[in-house]
């Protein structure tokens, strides 16, 4: 936490109206999950950077408590939000509705002097960031939601990254749209290193995704996994408890072992698995972001739509694959019309895999060409992290069962 922070004077933005006075503390609205938070890191890098001495406090969940407490990084503390109605993606666990009124009471006598809503797109969450008592407030604003000092128009199809920059961009801060680097603790690095021990390539599977729609069949991560296997590559199954069910599906299908850390890892733990991976293959999920942001490299499997938000832009390290199906694959609904209110269909209720059309060779190509360019391993104990990788890893995308493509 920063401590008595000196005043910051704030120019005024062309075109948009300037903070009045000097900055000090800044609350942000962003109390959703990890992935959210992870998308949401370019923004608070920029504004930390634009505004050194202010202090950052986040405004949001039990999980940002934990995981943020001594990490190095842009937020200085966390204040857990109470149940807010109508606040979508709050996690459970929260304080309830009862004790929002006391919180706001406190928030108020902290005395903000910027509070910034990169929430969402504002019919809750701009309410309650006005009721901060912050003397300028910035944020996203969908059609109908009530207004803050500045805004940026909410439409659901944009890079969120770029969306939570083009918010702070409204106080002059500014910034690369790339997740910044997440700090692992020597903890947590040690804990993987006993969880990974080898001195051959780790590749990380992630196989869950809160929304169904967005798995992968598991026959085909099973594809993947025993592909490594047979190029001297160690799949591992990782994820939360909550995961246990898609990660046993994997290890089900596989011919070959897959060592298994599904819910057998804390966050930070798992930020420092990850990190240790050559290559991390998911879902669009929270591990996929969290890989991204400790710098591993990836191959995220994603629906079409969601690419669009969420999809990195970059493909030196990062390479994401894309499933163009838009209709349900059981009832035939047009699922593309979310954020478009004037086209006809609202979807179905119905919630198979929208990634049928990735196909396990792409998967298996991106993997290999991956490993391919690995120059250092990190998996390998320190002060030997040198050299490429084995020429048994270098091979074009290893054979796989093509019967696999039409399960």
């Amino acid at each position: 936490m920063v401590a008595t922070p000196a005043a910051v004077p704030v120019e005024q933005t062309v075109g948009v109206p300037g903070v009045p006075g000097p900055v000090r503390r800044i609350a942000v609205l962003r109390c959703n999950a990890l992935g959210d938070y992870l998308m949401v890191t370019p923004a608070l890098a920029a504004l930390r950077a634009r505004f050194p001495e202010a202090e950052l406090t986040l405004l949001g969940a039990p999980w940002h408590e934990s995981f943020l407490a001594g990490r190095p990084g842009p937020v200085d503390r966390v204040l857990v939000v109470p149940q807010v109605d109508g606040l979508a993606g709050q996690p459970s666990g929260v304080p309830p509705v009862s004790a929002l009124a006391g919180f706001l009471a406190t928030a108020r006598t902290d005395g903000y002097d910027l509070a910034v809503q990169l929430h969402g797109g504002g019919a809750a969450s701009n309410p309650l960031v006005r009721a901060l008592g912050a003397r300028w407030s910035v944020g996203l604003r969908a059609s109908g939601a009530p207004p803050l000092d500045a805004t940026v128009p909410y439409r659901y199809y944009q890079p969120e990254a770029d969306r939570f920059l083009e918010v702070v961009r409204l106080v002059g801060a500014d910034g690369p749209a790339d997740y910044p680097l997440l700090a692992v603790s020597d903890a947590e690095r040690d804990a993987a290193a006993a969880l990974l021990p080898s001195d051959r390539p780790w590749v990380a599977i992630h196989a869950g995704a809160t929304d169904p729609r967005r798995r992968w069949p598991p026959e085909r991560f099973a594809a993947v996994a025993d592909a490594l296997t047979a190029t001297g590559a160690r799949p591992v199954l990782v994820g939360s408890a909550a995961d246990a069910g898609p990660s046993a599906a994997v290890a089900a299908a596989a011919v070959g072992p897959v060592t298994d850390l599904t819910g057998r890892t804390d966050l930070g733990t798992l930020a420092a698995v990850l990190k240790r991976c050559a290559v991390v293959v998911a879902n669009d999920s929270g591990p996929l972001h969290l890989a991204r942001a400790v710098g591993a490299a990836t191959v995220g499997l994603y629906w079409c739509g969601n690419a669009i938000n969420a999809a990195p832009p970059t493909r030196t390290r990062h390479r994401p694959l894309l499933s163009w199906t838009v209709h349900c694959p059981e009832c035939g609904a047009d699922c593309s019309t979310a954020g478009h209110p004037h086209r006809p269909g609202e979807g179905c209720e119905h919630r198979p895999s929208f990634l049928g059309q990735i196909p396990v060779r792409e998967v298996q190509e991106e993997v290999s060409d991956l490993l391919s360019g690995v120059t250092a391993a990190p998996w390998a104990p320190e002060g030997t992290r040198t050299g490429r990788t084995p020429s048994r890893l270098t091979r074009a995308a290893p054979t796989y069962d093509p019967r696999a493509e039409g399960r």
